[in-house]
Order: C-alpha cells, then structure tokens, then sequence
C-alpha cells in the first residue's frame, strides 16, 4: 500500500474552513487549516482525486523540502544542494512560481531567477546539460513560498490556477472566478435541496457551480490538463479509474436552477457555457430584469448572485441596491437571498437587516458575503423580523 504524504491545498480568504470540510468529505487525513491554505495527508490516488473533484481550491501543491534562509547566497546554495535528479532531467522543461512574505526578500520575481539559476548550474555541474525553462506549458511547475525566514519548496501538482474548469468560454464584464463562486455557494449552505436562482447571472458561473455542487459532478471534470499528467510516474490507469468512481456518485436534482439578465449577449454567452459543462437540463437561462421579476415557485428559493459594485459599471448604486431591497421585500418571500459585494456604502440602502454578513475578497477587493432572509407572512412579521437584531448564532463576521 503506497504511503500517504503531505500536500497544502491553497484557497481564498475565508474559505479555509469549507475546503477543509470538503477534504475530511473527499476522504483526506491530517486535515489542518492555515492562512488561505489547508495542509493534508494522502496518497497518489488521492492527489488526483483532490485536483478533479475540490471546488474551493485553487491549486494544490506538494511539498519535498523547507529550510531556512536570510539572503540570495543561502536560498542559492541551498537549492543548488537538492537532489534535483528525483523530479527532472536534462530533457525536462519547468517553471517556477514564487511567493515571498519576508524582509528579507522583496521580489518573487527575482527569488524565482535566484532558483532557476541554482537548478540549471547543478545541472551544468553535474551532467553537463541543463533543463530548459518554460513559462506557459512546463513538464514541472515549482512552487516556491518564502514566509518570513522559511522556504517551502513544492511541485505543482495542478498546473493552471483551478479555477479555470474548463467550461467557461465567454465572458461578461467584471466575470467572477469560478473558486470564488463555488466557495460563495458553499458558504451560503448551497446543498442542492431547493430550487435556485440568480437574478443577475452574467456569463452563468454561478449557475453552473450550482448545478455541479447539487448534482456532486466533480468540479475539474472538463478541465483539459492538471499538471501531474505531465509527470514521469502519472498513473493514467489510476487517474481513469478515480474520475469513473467520482462519476459514478453523482446524483439526481429535482429542483429547478433558474438564471435571469436583462442584456441578450449575457444570456447567450451564460448558455454556451451552460453548454459547455452540459448541464442544459437543469439549468435555465432567461431574458429578464430582476426588478420585474416575482418568485418563480411556491416552495422555499436559494438565491445568490454578484450585482455590480460600481467598479466598472455605470449605475446610479443608492438607487440600485435600495431596488434590490424591495425586490426581495415585495416578490420574493419565502427566500434566502445572498449577494456579494464591495460596495459597503451602498450595502446600506437595500432597506432590510441582514442575517448574516461574511468578509471575503473579489480579487482585490475586500468584500462581503451578505445573506437576507426573506420571511413568508404578514407585513408586520416581516417588518419584526428585520428589525430583530441577529442572535449570536448567525455568524456574522463582520461590523
């Protein structure tokens, strides 16, 4: 039986806790959450398992060797001292990605010349050739991470960043990243267990996710190509056989998934890539302003969505979010609204208390998760519950 080992699974802020959910979930031991990353045990099989199937991780890495370092001429010498034999030849191609939190190094940049210089010349040293770099389609892609005065060397075990599924083909304005999306849906407590909307769909992401999240469709299941396919030991009989199990659990959704926009080109490119991820039959994309819009179903409705915060659209934001108020006030009871958004201002004029409020990042920018509960009931039931102030339990991170 092969031996389990160590991988950090990396992640957004304030997702650690939900992807280490999804680990436990998927099968994982030692599970430990960090500072947007969560570090865990497993074997080959489950390495591959964790890149095809984790919805709120970016990449995950495996790491071979850590040391200290203060300065250029240690981090040179003690990458040169590796035994670089066990993970690439003469005739391999690799990249180098760097991140750095310490005084001591300022530049990622310049910590990944520092490195490939290191490799190369031990190379030269020792076989009397050297591996070549290449940026977009490397056989290994490196993982460098310096914090503070601790170097962490990793292989890449994903390749491109995992949010890029492999389903999204066209794209609006200000498209959200589909990690964030499915992390969003898993925080809201998507499960798949009610019927679903969202009222300002754009290119479809996050319907999709939250179709692939009802459905348990692993999340990478379109991806064209993980990083470990490239590598001397990639068991492609494994990996077949792990992508049939995980298939094999998926389940049936016999709810309604339901996206509207107002723009044509919106609705067009949310369906192609609907139909890119073939999942057209639970999935249903119309032409509609949410504002005029009532509840579709009679049963309790999941909603989540990203209006525009501002940043690069242009609309009057007060008036926007106070609509998006009286929208749910007025056509939507019985439902769980969330949205996220930067635009803490105007945050203020949606008119109802909110339950829940979560801090996140779109990018760069600090953002929150905001959940209103719209009862079912009379006009002053509703009007007690919003000016209830939430009970300790509601989690609310944030002011």
């Amino acid at each position: 039986m092969e031996k389990n080992f160590k991988m950090v699974a990396k992640t957004l802020f304030g997702f650690e806790e939900i992807l280490a959910k999804e680990l436990r979930g998927l099968g994982a031991s030692v599970v430990e959450e960090g500072i947007r990353s969560v570090t865990f045990e497993g074997d080959t099989g489950f390495m591959y398992k964790a890149n095809l199937c984790l919805r709120s991780a970016i990449k995950i890495v495996k790491p071979i060797h850590s040391f200290q370092v203060r300065n250029e001429k240690e981090l040179y010498k003690k990458i040169y001292a590796m035994d670089w034999n066990e993970y690439l030849s003469a005739d391999t191609t690799f990249a180098i990605d760097t991140t750095v939190n310490s005084e001591n190094f300022s530049h990622s940049l310049y910590v990944s010349q520092k490195t490939k210089d290191a490799i190369v010349d031990k190379f030269r040293d020792t076989v009397g050739r050297r591996p070549n770099v290449d940026i977009k389609f490397p056989d290994i892609r490196l993982n460098i991470h310096i914090q503070k005065d601790l170097c962490n060397v990793a292989l890449d075990t994903s390749g491109r960043s995992l949010h890029h599924r492999g389903y999204r083909t066209a794209t609006n304005i200000a498209p959200i990243n589909e990690v964030l999306a499915a992390g969003l849906l898993l925080l809201s407590g998507w499960d798949g267990q009610c019927d679903f909307l969202d009222p300002m769909c754009g290119s479809g992401t996050f319907l999709t996710e939250a179709a692939m999240i009802a459905c348990n469709i692993p999340a990478n299941i379109n991806r064209k190509e993980f990083a470990f396919e490239k590598w001397d030991d990639f068991n492609k009989e494994l990996f077949d056989k792990i992508v049939e199990v995980s298939l094999n659990k998926t389940r049936d959704f016999p709810f309604r998934i339901v996206g509207y926009d107002k723009a044509p080109s919106a609705v067009r490119k949310a369906q192609d890539n609907i139909g890119n991820a073939n999942l057209e039959d639970y999935i249903t994309v119309e032409r509609k302003n949410f504002f005029d819009t009532k509840k579709f179903t009679d049963n309790h409705l999941h909603v989540v969505f990203n209006p525009p915060y501002g940043e690069r659209l242009d609309i009057e934001m007060e008036g926007f979010y106070a609509d998006i108020g009286n929208t749910l006030k007025r056509q939507y009871p019985g439902t769980d609204a969330w949205f996220i958004t930067a635009n803490l201002d105007a945050l203020k004029h949606v008119g109802l208390r909110p339950s829940r409020k979560i801090k996140v990042f779109n990018g760069h920018l600090e953002s929150r998760l905001v959940k209103y509960a719209v009862y079912e009931g009379s006009k002053k039931a509703s009007k007690m519950f919003h000016n209830t102030p939430p009970s300790p339990q509601s989690g609310s991170n944030n002011p």
